[in-house]
């Protein structure tokens, strides 16, 4: 299954970013993981298959009503497997 990293700049720590990342790569069947970085920015790897993965990258474009996305970097990660979509500290 193809993986995603992502790197999420903007205003995206304190307004329900991961939580919201979460419920959306449950309902586009995409599993993987999202953390808050130290230096404000949002980072997540996620799987599925292309039409998934392209629907969560155009999400984490907007991200949730309280964030204001400036940028998301994108990139290929190994091939991985999950047992659904985590949040991590």
């Amino acid at each position: 299954m193809p993986c995603l990293h992502l790197l999420i700049s903007g205003r995206v720590q304190g307004v329900w970013f991961r939580e919201s990342m979460r419920q959306q790569a449950l309902k586009l069947d995409v599993t993987g993981w999202v953390r808050n970085l130290a230096d404000g920015r949002v980072e997540a790897t996620v799987c599925g298959d292309d039409a998934a993965l392209e629907r969560m990258l155009e999400w984490a474009r907007r991200g949730p009503p309280l964030a204001r996305v400036t940028g998301v970097e994108q990139g290929e990660a190994p091939e991985m497997r999950f047992d659904g979509f985590e949040k991590k500290s």
